[in-house]
């Protein structure tokens, strides 16, 4: 009996071995692929222009990764972002940008487009900053990342606006948050500090469970500014005949907030004082 036990154990070890091996054989593995090469339509200097806003300012072109699996070259979707930053930020910075572009081996800006990832970078206008490009290429999920190599153009912006400035050069805070509740013609104390032509501010003590939105001309709802998030975020508004943008919700916190709103990035912040 015991002979027998033994043969049966033996065989049940050797089948789950060769079981396992079939699994091995079915595996696909990930054997590697080659960093995208970018180019540039032109690396020249550049000075951005009003005028020419509509104009091609770049095109970027690059190679296929061809990411290869045990099973050959992959099928699947792969996925490129183009990063842009400041030369020496090594693409770690704060305000770098990254530009999606699907399945496509190429990608455009016109002078506008190119602009407008400038002032997200928050380089300041009328002035050439040193700015590097490269490509990011990944498959799903942002697995096995291969970069491509960096391109550096001196880059001028101009000033342009993500949002839409107050017509007026006034801004004033409504909604239940304020003591005057929702009006279209609030108090002189819920008028916002202008700081520039695109960016203003003011400091207010905000309770919990309310809503405000801004406005720049008394006695109208439009133009009207607002977001969807109680710390900050994109700056929606409706200069009239569109509609109207989410009304910002205050903080979970009672407290003094500092709320600033920058035109410029079509940004807004709210800040605990």
């Amino acid at each position: 009996m015991k002979t027998i036990l033994s043969k049966l154990f033996f065989i049940s070890i050797l089948a789950g071995l060769f079981s396992s091996c079939k699994k091995d054989e079915n595996r696909i593995y990930f054997e590697g692929g080659t960093a995208p090469v970018l180019a540039a339509s032109s690396t020249s200097a550049m000075v951005l222009t009003g005028p020419n806003a509509s104009n091609l300012a770049i095109r970027f072109s690059w190679t296929n990764p061809d990411y290869m699996f045990t099973t050959g070259t992959s099928s699947q979707d792969v996925l490129y972002v183009l990063q842009v930053d400041t030369t020496g930020s090594n693409f770690t910075s704060p305000t770098m940008q990254e530009i999606s572009v699907a399945r496509e081996l190429t990608t455009s800006f016109t002078v506008k487009e190119l602009n407008a990832v400038m002032t997200k970078l928050e380089m300041l206008e009328n002035i050439p900053h040193n700015i590097e490009f490269r490509l990011k290429a990944s498959l799903a999920n942002n697995t096995v990342p291969l970069f491509s190599n960096v391109i550096q153009v001196i880059i001028t912006p101009y000033l342009d606006v993500v949002t839409p400035i107050p017509p007026t050069g006034e801004l004033y805070i409504t909604g239940s948050a304020m003591p005057s509740d929702w009006t279209n013609s609030p108090p002189l104390a819920q008028k916002c500090v202008k700081v520039s032509n695109t960016e203003y501010n003011i400091t207010v003590a905000l309770a919990s469970g309310g809503q405000y939105k801004f406005l720049s001309t008394l006695g109208a709802w439009q133009p009207q500014y607002g977001g969807s998030s109680a710390t900050g975020g994109d700056i929606g508004y409706n200069m009239g005949g569109g509609s109207d943008p989410d009304a910002i919700p205050t903080p979970s916190v009672a407290g003094t907030y500092k709320i600033t709103l920058n035109f410029k990035t079509g940004k807004y912040s709210v800040v605990k004082q």
